[in-house]
């Protein structure tokens, strides 16, 4: 497939890098130094121009292209680009935006601007947000099959209590499968003799009460619902994170130092208790009893504020932090430091857009580790590896890497085990190193 990305910043790099392998790849960017940069550093055409131009646009073969992504740092510049496209060209376009009220607007219209799909930083990184948010100790979490299954990335802390027992020592659920486990640098799949460590984040992947069950036992919780939620930051992220906890029938507080943002938020959002104060204000956060809650979202403009109040935070006692970034280098710094998770809104865009691409090959995708590895679901048709063969059978034909999580038939779970059948119409999910990606998508 040939697609063309206009914009060089880490959502186009990311998604750049992605395609690379398996696709015919041009990427547009005024900027030449990051031009040439590409040119040496991936397998991609890199062009130096300005992508709202047509001149530019036919440079990349754009008539020629199945797929138009711009994601730019500019709103508008993207929805120019799409309606540029669309001049010259049938390619499907797909345009970044942050505002959420674009996003809306675009719904509203049916398609304008020439964009066939429009992803938004802002409400992805909110999503991002809550979902993550639900689970103590969680990396990431996804859901598959419409809810039916559940994928968390857990961290062992050293007490919990699977640490230094056997894949299969502590596989005692009743529908859960451990896929894989990230251990420093390394990727491990996960075998029956494979031993867990403290400071190891495992991949799970069963039903939502098993995941749940487990999120118990590594914390050693009686409960892992999340009640109090404290939102730093009316930023757009943190008023959209809000307004999401408060859908979800969270009454959430959110601390916002500007008169005029927080007075403007507080009356957008009736079931949040916004509280007008800085967020490093120790005597502000003790006596508002900050301490207890279950999470704190760092959500301000700026890195170094959502690093300085996660800490703090973190001091007062908070269980559980999560920040967002700008920055994605200091997502490691922002871990190492004590931050449970960082969150980056560019590599939450670039991530959704990348699903977006495998659409016709896969139902869903979750990318882990800054794409070290995904989980998939897709159908079983006739002509895949696994149609009618024992998984044991079947994961000869299949790369190492690979682990089948779950199964869904006729909308019912099935615990995936050596001798299980699968059949056409089963929808599997699967936990995949990301190095065999491509034969793997291709096999099944």
């Amino acid at each position: 497939m040939h697609v063309v990305i206009v914009g060089a910043g880490d959502v186009g790099q990311a998604i750049a890098s992605n395609l690379e392998d398996s696709h015919d790849v041009v990427v547009i960017d005024q900027d030449q130094d990051v031009v040439e940069e590409l040119t040496y550093s991936m397998d991609v055409l890199a062009l130096q121009g300005d992508g709202t131009e047509l001149e530019t646009l036919r440079a990349a073969d754009v008539d020629e292209a199945s797929l138009v992504i711009a994601c730019t740092d500019n709103d508008e510049v993207n929805v120019v680009v799409c309606g540029a496209v669309k001049t010259v060209s049938n390619s499907f376009t797909i345009a970044r935006v942050r505002r959420r009220t674009l996003l809306e607007t675009w719904e509203g219209s049916q398609g304008a601007f020439g964009v066939d799909f429009m992803v938004c930083t802002d409400l992805l990184t909110a999503r991002t947000i809550f979902r993550i948010s639900g689970l103590p100790a969680t990396q990431d979490v996804d859901m598959f099959v419409g809810g039916l299954v559940r994928m968390a990335e857990f961290e062992l802390g050293p007490g919990s209590s699977v640490v230094d027992m056997t894949v299969q020592e502590a596989d005692c659920y009743d529908s859960m499968t451990f896929a894989g486990i990230f251990r420093g640098d390394e990727m491990i799949v996960a075998r029956g003799d494979t031993v867990l460590r403290a400071g190891d984040r495992v991949v799970v992947i069963g039903s939502p009460d098993s995941v749940v069950d487990f999120a118990d036992d590594v914390t050693r919780r009686e409960t892992t619902e999340t009640d109090e939620v404290v939102i730093v930051g009316a930023s757009e992220i943190g008023f959209q994170a809000a307004r999401e906890f408060e859908e979800h029938g969270y009454r959430p507080r959110l601390i916002e130092q500007d008169h005029d943002r927080a007075r403007e938020v507080a009356e957008a959002l009736p079931n949040t208790l916004v509280m007008e104060s800085d967020a490093t204000d120790a005597e502000f956060l003790a006596r508002e009893h900050i301490d207890e809650a279950d999470v704190v979202i760092a959500a301000l403009d700026g890195d170094e504020k959502n690093l300085l109040v996660s800490l703090l935070a973190r001091r007062l006692g908070v269980d559980r932090t999560v920040a967002v970034i700008e920055n994605l280098q200091y997502a490691e710094l922002f871990e190492t430091v004590g931050i449970d998770v960082a969150i980056n809104p560019r590599e939450e865009t670039a991530e959704e857009i990348v699903r977006f691409t495998r659409a016709g090959h896969t139902e869903k995708v979750a990318m882990l580790e800054h794409d070290r590895a995904e989980v998939i679901e897709f159908e079983v048709n006739d002509s895949s590896v696994l149609a009618g063969e024992t998984i044991v059978d079947a994961m000869g034909d299949l790369p190492d890497g690979v682990v089948i999580g779950a199964i869904s038939r006729g909308g019912d779970l099935v615990t995936p085990r050596g001798e299980t059948m699968i059949y056409p119409g089963d929808h599997v999910v699967v936990f995949v190193d990301a190095a065999v990606l491509d034969e793997v998508v291709e096999a099944i």
